[in-house]
C-alpha cells in the first residue's frame, strides 16, 4: 500500500516487514556478505537504487512547441563533420593497442 509524502522530513527509521522465500533470503545474504553489508543495508541500498531508476525513467520534460520543433530539427539534420568526432573515430581502443 503506497504511502503519501509529507512536507516534513524525518531521519527517524520506520519498520518495513516482508515475507520472502528462504532461497531468496539466502541469495540476498550471500550477496550482502560478499559486500560486507548487513542484509538490511544491502536490501535498502538495492531498493533505493531501483526506486530511483524507476522514477528517473518516468521523468517528463515539458518544453514549448518552439523548443520541441528545434529539437526535432536538430535530430533530423545531417551530421556535421568535426575534428573531435574524427579524432574519436580514428583513435584505437586501449584493448586494441599492442
Amino acid at each position: 500500500m503506497p504511502t503519501s509524502h509529507t512536507s516534513k522530513t524525518s531521519d527517524a527509521s520506520v519498520p518495513l516487514n516482508m515475507r520472502i522465500k528462504p532461497a531468496t533470503r539466502n541469495l540476498i545474504d550471500r550477496a550482502a556478505e560478499l559486500l560486507g553489508k548487513t542484509r538490511t543495508d544491502f536490501m535498502l541500498e538495492a531498493s533505493e537504487r531501483r526506486a530511483e531508476e524507476v522514477l528517473l525513467d518516468r521523468t517528463i520534460v515539458t518544453v514549448s512547441p518552439e523548443i520541441y520543433a528545434e529539437y526535432l530539427a536538430r535530430l533530423d539534420a545531417p551530421t556535421q563533420p568535426n575534428e573531435r568526432l574524427a579524432r574519436t573515430m580514428t583513435t584505437k581502443a586501449p584493448w586494441d593497442k599492442a
